[in-house]
C-alpha cells in the first residue's frame, strides 16, 4: 500500500528532481504565438494538478500523523557543568551528549548524570552503530579522527593531522569532520567538514560519496560541491546534509547523486515553500518516525515537513535568547545537536546556553522554576580571573587607548531608523597594519568561526572572546601568515575566504592577523548571549580613569515626548503626570583626547526635598555590565543619540526606564507617587572606575 508519508516525502523529492531538470528556451519569432497558447495550457495544466495534488494530501492527512510541540524545558546543564553541548544521541532512556569545550561525551539519564568518556579533544557529531561498527561513534573534530566507544575510544578511521586520503581506515585523512550518521545497511556517514566532502567508513575501508571543493553545485560524486557541510541525518533510504555554509539543506542519494531539498541560499531565517524559504546557519539534523526533517538553524529550531504542503516552518522564536515555556517563545543560542527520543520529544543540543533542552508535545504536569531557563552564568570576577592580564598587541602591558565601550550606540536614533544597536564591546586603539594578538588560550568551537572575509567587520569567534576588524591570519598586505592553522580559500590565485577549523586552538600573545583601516581591535568578552563589559571582565595593564562622567544636559518629556519646559529661567519646572528624564552624558579615560567620548557605565536619579533630604535612595536604571538586548537600545537612548566612525558623539539616556542585562523596560517618573511640593531631582552618572557626576534640576509637583 502507498503510504501518506512516503506519498509525502516522494511528492517533495519530485518537485525538487522536476526543478532541476526544467530549462528555459528563448522561442524565435515565429513560434511565439504558439509558445504563449502552450504556456497557458501547461499553466492551467499545473493549476488543476496541484489543486488535486492539494485534495489528494487533504484526503490523506491523518490528524495525529505530526504531534505537535507545545512546551520546551531544560533538562541539563544548569550547574554550568556542560562546557559545549554539541552532537547528541539517543539509545533507550539514555541521551548522549558530546561535550566539544572539556572534551567529553557524557550520559544523560534519569539516575543523573554520568561521564561516559573524558579522553576526546573537541568532539562533535555521536550516533549509534551498527553490525561491525555496533557501539557509539564519535566524530572528534579536533583530532581529524573517528572512534568507537568499545568501552574506551578506539579509532575506526583517520588520524591526528588534517588532510585528505581515501583508503584502508587507518591511513585515511578527514579535515574537522563534524557531522555522523549510519545508514540502514550499517555504512557510517561522515560530514568532512573542512575537505567539503561527505565520507563513507565501510569494511575498514574510507571512501567519498560526494563533493570535490569549496562552493555551491548540485550533481553526482565529485561533480557536486558544499560549502562547510556539518549535521548528517539519515531520510529514508537517502542522507540529509546541512550545508551550513550554503545556508541549504542537501539531499545525497546512495550513488552520489546531490540534489537541494531546501533553501535559497539568502542566508537570513524566512519561512515559506522549500525552495522560497531561506536558512541562517543551517547544523545539526534529525528526523522523526513520520519523515519530519528537524533542523538547528542559527538561534532558532525549524521543521520541513509535517504540514499540508512540502514547507519550512519555525517552531521556536527566531531571535537568540535562554527561555523554556512554549515552543513558539522559546529561545536558544546557536543549538548545534538535534535528537528524536523514544517517546517522541525532540532533544536539543544548545550549545552557546550550555544547556540540553527538549520539546515535548504536552506541557510536563509540573514543572520547577528553577530550570525555565536558568544556569549558572560565569561572573565578571571569575572571567578576569581565568587568565593572565595582557593586551591584545605587542608589547602586552604597554597600555593602550580605549575608543569605545560596551552599550554606547552605533548609527544614529531617530523615529524612523531601525539601523540602530548596542556596541557589545571594547574597541582598543591601534596602529593600521600593527599585528593583533590573542589574549587568552582557547580553542574554536563554531562550525564557522571566521566571517566576513576581507570587510572592514572581519572577525573571528572564539568560545570567550571574540576579535573583529582585523585580516585573519595575513599581513598588512593581504599576505597569508605561515600558519596552517588558517586555511585559505583561493579563485583564480586571489585570496577569497578564510576558515579556522572547529577544535583548532590558539595561545595568548599567539598572533590573529593585522589591523585593517579600522585601525583598532573590537575585543568581545563573554559567551556569545552573555557578553560582559570588558572593563570588567578583563585585566588591562596600566589602565586608569581619574576623571567623572561629565553631565552636558538633563531634559524632561511628558510620556508623548513633549519637551516640558519652565516659564521663566528662575521659576521650577511643573510635573503634572508620568516624567521621562533624558541626560546627555558622556565619559573619558586617562590618556584619550578631547574628541574621544565613551560611553556611561551606569545611570540613575534620585529625589530630594527642597532642602536636599533624600525622599529615597538613588534609583540605578540603566548599567551596561552587560549586553542588553538590541531590542533595549530605544529604551536606553533617545532620538538625536549618535556615535560610530563618523559625527558628532552624543548619548542621550532615557534614566526613567529600566536597562540592565535581560531587565528591560519602559517606565516612567510618576508625580502621584511622591505628593505635591518643591522637590530636586538630581541626576547621576557613573563610570566602571567608580567616578561619579551628579546634576540637580528644581521640579514642582501639582495636583
Amino acid at each position: 500500500m502507498y503510504r501518506y508519508r512516503d506519498f509525502r516525502i516522494n511528492c517533495c523529492a519530485d518537485i525538487v528532481t522536476y526543478s532541476r531538470f526544467t530549462t528555459r528556451m528563448k522561442p524565435s519569432r515565429s513560434r511565439r504565438q504558439i509558445t504563449l497558447k502552450n504556456s497557458l495550457i501547461a499553466a492551467t495544466a499545473c493549476g488543476v494538478l496541484l489543486l488535486v495534488l492539494f485534495a489528494i494530501l487533504w484526503s490523506m492527512w491523518p490528524s495525529n500523523t505530526v504531534g505537535e510541540y507545545k512546551f520546551v524545558s531544560t533538562i541539563a546543564g544548569q550547574n554550568g557543568d556542560i562546557g559545549e553541548p554539541f552532537g547528541l544521541a539517543v539509545s533507550g532512556t539514555e541521551t548522549y551528549v558530546s561535550d566539544g569545550h572539556n572534551g567529553k561525551v557524557i550520559g544523560l539519564s534519569s539516575s543523573g548524570k554520568k561521564i561516559s568518556e573524558e579522553n576526546f579533544d573537541t568532539p562533535s557529531g555521536i550516533a549509534f552503530g551498527k553490525g561491525e561498527y555496533g557501539h557509539l561513534l564519535v566524530a572528534d573534530t579536533g583530532r581529524n579522527t573517528i572512534y568507537k566507544l568499545d568501552p574506551s575510544p578506539t579509532a575506526i578511521a583517520g588520524a591526528a593531522e588534517p588532510g585528505f586520503a581515501d583508503g584502508d581506515a587507518s591511513t585515511a585523512r578527514f579535515n574537522g569532520p563534524i557531522g555522523i550518521a549510519v545508514g540502514n545497511d550499517g555504512k557510517v556517514f561522515i560530514s568532512d567538514t573542512y575537505n567539503d566532502r561527505i565520507r563513507i567508513i565501510e569494511k575498514g575501508q574510507v571512501t567519498t560519496l560526494a563533493g570535490s571543493s569549496q562552493g555551491f553545485s548540485d550533481g553526482v560524486g565529485v561533480g557536486a560541491k558544499f560549502d562547510t557541510p556539518t549535521g548528517l541525518a539519515i531520510w529514508q533510504d537517502k542522507l540529509i546534509v546541512a550545508d551550513s555554509g550554503n545556508r541549504r539543506i542537501r539531499v545525497v542519494e546512495m550513488d552520489g547523486t546531490v540534489w537541494t531539498l531546501a533553501g535559497n541560499g539568502e542566508g537570513d531565517l524566512r519561512d515559506g515553500l522549500l525552495q522560497m524559504a531561506s536558512f541562517v546557519q543551517p547544523t545539526a539534523l534529525t528526523v522523526d518516525t513520520n519523515g519530519v526533517i528537524f533542523v538547528a538553524d542559527g538561534n532558532a529550531i525549524r521543521r520541513i515537513g509535517g504540514t499540508m504542503l512540502p514547507m519550512v516552518t519555525t517552531i521556536s522564536s527566531n531571535s537568540r535568547g535562554e527561555a523554556d515555556g512554549p515552543a513558539a517563545k522559546s529561545s536558544f543560542n546557536r543549538p548545534s545537536g538535534l535528537a528524536i527520543a523514544p517517546n517522541g520529544d525532540l532533544i536539543v543540543a544548545d550549545s552557546e546556553n550550555q544547556l540540553v533542552r527538549r520539546f515535548s508535545t504536552k506541557k510536563p504536569e509540573t514543572v520547577d522554576p528553577k530550570k525555565l531557563g536558568a544556569r549558572k552564568r560565569e561572573t565578571a570576577e571569575e572571567f578576569r580571573n581565568a587568565a593572565p592580564a595582557r593586551w591584545p598587541y605587542d608589547p602586552p602591558t604597554a597600555k593602550r587607548d580605549i575608543a569605545g565601550t560596551l552599550g554606547e550606540i552605533r548609527g544614529l536614533v531617530t523615529p524612523d531608523d531601525d539601523n540602530i544597536w548596542f556596541h557589545n564591546g571594547l574597541d582598543i586603539a591601534g596602529a593600521y597594519g600593527e599585528t593583533a594578538r590573542f589574549i587568552r588560550d582557547e580553542k574554536v568551537l563554531r562550525p564557522i568561526a571566521a566571517e566576513n572575509f576581507g570587510t572592514l567587520r572581519e572577525l573571528i569567534r572564539m568560545p570567550t572572546l571574540g576579535y573583529i576588524h582585523i585580516r585573519l591570519g595575513r599581513n598588512a598586505d593581504g599576505k597569508p601568515f605561515d600558519d596552517a592553522r588558517f586555511q585559505f580559500q583561493r579563485e583564480n590565485g586571489k585570496l577569497t575566504g578564510v576558515r579556522v577549523p572547529r577544535g583548532t586552538k590558539f595561545k595568548a600573545g599567539e598572533p590573529i592577523g593585522t589591523l585593517n583601516p579600522m585601525n583598532h581591535v573590537h575585543l568581545i568578552a563573554g559567551r556569545s548571549g552573555s557578553e560582559m563589559n570588558a572593563l570588567d571582565a578583563l585585566i588591562l595593564p596600566g589602565i586608569s580613569d581619574s576623571r567623572p562622567p561629565v553631565i552636558e544636559k538633563v531634559s524632561i518629556y511628558d510620556r508623548n515626548w513633549g519637551l516640558v519646559e519652565t516659564v521663566s529661567p528662575a521659576s521650577r519646572i511643573k510635573l503634572t503626570e508620568k516624567t521621562r528624564i533624558v541626560v546627555r552624558a558622556y565619559d573619558q579615560m586617562d590618556g584619550n583626547s578631547e574628541r574621544r567620548r565613551l560611553g556611561v557605565y551606569m545611570l540613575g536619579y534620585q529625589l530630594l526635598k527642597s532642602d536636599k533630604t533624600p525622599l529615597a535612595d538613588p534609583k540605578w536604571t540603566i548599567s551596561f555590565d552587560r549586553m542588553p538586548s538590541n531590542n533595549a537600545v530605544r529604551l536606553a537612548y533617545a532620538n538625536g543619540s549618535h556615535s560610530g566612525a563618523t559625527g558628532e558623539t552624543i548619548f542621550n539616556y532615557i534614566v526613567t526606564n529600566f536597562v540592565s542585562g535581560r531587565d528591560n523596560r519602559e517606565d516612567f517618573l510618576d508625580p502621584a507617587t511622591i505628593g505635591s511640593g518643591q522637590f530636586i531631582l538630581r541626576v547621576f552618572a557613573k563610570d566602571y572606575f567608580g567616578n561619579e557626576s551628579s546634576k540637580d534640576i528644581d521640579i514642582e509637583v501639582l495636583k
